[in-house]
């Protein structure tokens, strides 16, 4: 099954006999708008949604607290769980998120359900710009809350082995596999760093940044595209793959990107966040790997 769905196929879901459910996960990275205040992605919703979506709140139930696992650790799985059964996520029922364009918020819902057992979870291509159809504020469904409002789903998350790195995982696979930083590349180099306390990347880590995934519309790349992309960093079917970020959101876009190429890949939650928590781990800096 494609990990990434078009609007217009999306548009035909909703109207088939087995329609999705649709997740909300509007988030973005930044800690204040022009405005100076925080981006509030339960505002955008409020303001204007796909009809029948449900809001999902990624630093309250995909992530949990921050501390030295990083800035977006894995979430509490009982609280993860509750948030998806309350969206209305059965096992068996398909899911779709979506979040304002840039994909790392909706790819981080995907990874999580993907990770915890969910077999039909698929992301909107080029989000919510990508959507020409109507679109509901929040005062519209409260209208009609009793027909609106998801039933209660059933899904219970169960983790599978193997898609999580830690960070000694993580420099393990630097050397004997391929390790992908999802960051900027001026990050990557440590020329820059907004967030972290220190610049740089993990040593080993090949720079692959996720802007390079999509195109200039904020879809994803084709297949054939991606899989040359990645293939030129060594990354294959036939290599162990991980990826890391920041905190473990856009890397969830760059193993979205992976399975578009039919590449499977790990995912380090904790990432540069969590690695640079520890001083004794080694830094690289500069375009050199090691």
């Amino acid at each position: 099954m494609n990990a990434i769905i078009s609007a217009s196929e999306l548009a035909d879901a909703l109207r088939s006999e087995r329609p999705p459910v649709l997740l909300d996960v509007r988030w973005q990275l930044s800690t204040a708008a022009a405005s100076g205040q925080p981006f509030d992605g339960r505002a955008a919703y409020a303001s204007g949604h796909i009809p029948g979506a449900v809001f999902v709140d990624l630093d309250r139930a995909l992530a949990s607290t921050p501390g030295p696992r990083g800035r977006h650790p894995l979430p509490d799985l009982d609280v993860f769980g509750a948030a998806m059964r309350r969206a209305g996520v059965s096992a068996g029922t398909p899911v779709v998120a979506y979040d304002g364009g840039i994909g790392w918020a909706a790819a981080r819902a995907w990874w999580l359900l993907r990770w915890t057992g969910h077999p039909d979870v698929r992301v909107l291509d080029g989000g919510l710009p990508a959507w020409d159809g109507p679109l509901e504020a929040e005062a519209e469904a409260e209208a009609e809350a009793e027909a609106s409002a998801p039933a209660e789903g059933d899904f219970v998350p169960k983790p599978a082995e193997g898609a999580v790195l830690d960070a000694d995982g993580a420099a393990a696979l630097a050397r004997s596999g391929v390790l992908l930083d999802a960051r900027a590349g001026e990050r990557y180099r440590g020329e820059v760093e907004p967030i972290d306390p220190v610049g740089g990347h993990i040593p080993g880590a090949l720079s692959a940044p996720t802007s390079d995934n999509v195109d200039a519309d904020g879809r994803f790349r084709p297949a054939a595209e991606l899989r040359a992309r990645f293939g030129e960093l060594g990354a294959t079917r036939d290599v162990p793959v991980g990826v890391y970020c920041g905190s473990g959101v856009s890397a969830a876009h760059e193993v979205l990107a992976l399975e578009v190429a039919g590449i499977p890949a790990a995912l380090y939650v904790g990432s540069w966040s969590e690695w640079t928590s520890d001083p004794a781990r080694p830094v690289a800096v500069g375009p050199d790997p090691q």
